[in-house]
């Protein structure tokens, strides 16, 4: 049975999305103290800044973007069938084509190629649907017109003005989604801060169309949040003969260990120390619940989003991106020379094992 959404919800949200954006009054007493603390606090130009927020337009689809009735809980099995299509995952297989150079720069650092594949696959059909909002525009409008998260957007849009003074960009350029996530990775702000790398060493952080900076860019987030290479994300697991008793699903939390769930009667394999942090996960099969055990790479992706559904995903589309992949041959002999001899297509690099 679909979900109820109560008529008035649903009035509220339809009114939202039908009014027009509206210019920020940057004389507002909230958007003035912001403005006053980024100029004491970060040496910004209050005029110049000010300036920019006359252009900012605070938009009430962004806050019904946001605000929209909740859905009931998608189960796993649809979850993945909206990531694992045949075309997402042969997106994927081309974009390591065409990218394999900066894919195999980035997975030198331990994060596997077609992890990074899968979490831009999942995050933006590898670029594809990167969001139409300008930034600031969606972060204002969130950080002074939603009060439910007023707090968080407005840190993000400090950490955006900061991030545009350093990257020297125009602060009513960069487009992102309705919540403020920037770029083929869709980092917000802060994450940008913190963990954007110049993959291409050309000074600057694009992670708009630079894919060498991309794909650095996500490996280091991983490698910063605990990825341990070799090691693998989640295994299946048989729970038929285990006792389960006390066990609490849902939870991110590594609170078990390959030899505490070994000791329950999970069966699973996975080569590593009986004192390896891991986590039993329930998942909603099509056909009844399916078992796996997530590992500390499980716990890394889940840092990227905060969903065992989103992990799941990324190690599924993963591998699925890596078993249809296949080395491209070259012609074993050149072209006659009075033919124009196309050059040979990029070889997709290597995809190494995420363990077992």
């Amino acid at each position: 049975m679909p979900p109820i959404v109560p008529v008035f919800a649903l009035a509220v949200f339809a009114a939202l999305v039908a009014m027009p954006a509206s210019a920020l009054d940057e004389q507002r007493e909230d958007v003035a103290t912001f403005i006053r603390d980024m100029v004491d606090r970060h040496g910004f130009e209050a005029t110049a800044l000010a300036g920019v927020f006359t252009q900012v337009e605070s938009r009430p689809s962004i806050v019904a973007a946001i605000s929209r009735p909740a859905e009931k809980t998608m189960p796993w099995h649809e979850y993945r069938a909206r990531f694992l299509t045949e075309r997402r995952i042969a997106r994927g297989v081309e974009t390591a084509r065409l990218q394999s150079g900066p894919l195999s720069q980035a997975a030198d650092t331990g994060v596997p190629a077609q992890i990074l594949l899968a979490i831009v696959g999942v995050e933006t059909f590898f670029g594809e649907i990167t969001g139409k909002h300008r930034v600031i525009d969606a972060l204002a409008t969130l950080a002074f017109d939603y009060p439910p998260r007023s707090p968080f957007f407005r840190s993000e849009l400090e950490q955006f003005l900061l991030m545009t003074r350093e990257e020297t960009l125009d602060p009513l350029a960069p487009l992102g989604s309705y919540a403020g996530a920037m770029g083929i990775p869709q980092f917000m702000p802060s994450s940008f801060r913190a963990y954007a790398v110049d993959g291409d060493a050309d000074g600057r952080r694009d992670l708009w169309g630079n894919w060498g900076d991309v794909f650095s860019s996500v490996a280091n987030y991983l490698k910063v949040h605990g990825w341990r290479p070799g090691e693998p994300v989640m295994v299946p697991a048989d729970v038929s003969r285990a006792n389960l008793a006390g066990l609490e699903f849902g939870k991110l939390a590594l609170t078990e260990t390959a030899q505490s769930l070994r000791g329950r009667g999970v069966a699973f394999e996975a080569d590593l120390p009986p004192d390896a942090p891991a986590v039993l996960i329930e998942l909603a099969g099509s056909a009844g619940p399916e078992y796996r055990v997530g590992f500390t790479n499980f716990y890394a992706i889940t840092r990227y989003n905060r969903s065992q559904l989103y992990a799941s995903a990324v190690n599924d589309l993963a591998d699925a991106i890596a078993n249809k992949a296949r080395p491209v041959s070259t012609p074993s002999s050149p072209a006659p020379a009075t033919a124009t001899a196309e050059p040979p297509p990029a070889v997709p690099p290597p995809f190494t094992s995420i363990g077992k």
